[in-house]
């Protein structure tokens, strides 16, 4: 939401070190994984990585994200594979990976799928 809740729930240690990189205000893209599969907005790191709230395990932390706005047009993940400049972006190459680097290049590119200005 607008006030942002936890990304609580991830299991993976790689999605996990992923989130301990984000910085406060970082954005990233809200991508639905289930059976769209596509970028449909975009969120904002609004509280760095602390203690995932659902664990009582020490190894488990997470970020709280809030939401930006909703993309122009969604970006599917058939449309990101179809675009070569995006062919080395984690996406496109581990897409059951929950938490993923996006660089800027390829956040230029989403964006140009998605009918909006980098």
């Amino acid at each position: 939401g607008e006030a942002g809740e936890e990304w609580d729930g991830v299991r993976n240690y790689q999605a996990r070190n992923n989130m301990r990189a984000m910085k406060l205000g970082d954005l990233g893209f809200f991508y639905h994984s289930v059976d769209e599969k596509r970028v449909v907005g975009i969120v904002e790191v609004c509280r760095e990585i602390h203690p995932d709230s659902t664990t009582d395990d020490p190894r488990w932390e997470c970020v709280d994200i809030k939401a930006v706005r909703p993309v122009k047009n969604p970006v599917t993940l058939d449309m990101c594979k179809a675009e070569p400049r995006l062919a080395d972006m984690v996406l496109v190459n581990n897409t059951r990976l929950s938490v993923q680097p996006v660089t800027e290049a390829e956040w230029a590119v989403v964006l140009e799928l998605a009918g909006e200005k980098p």
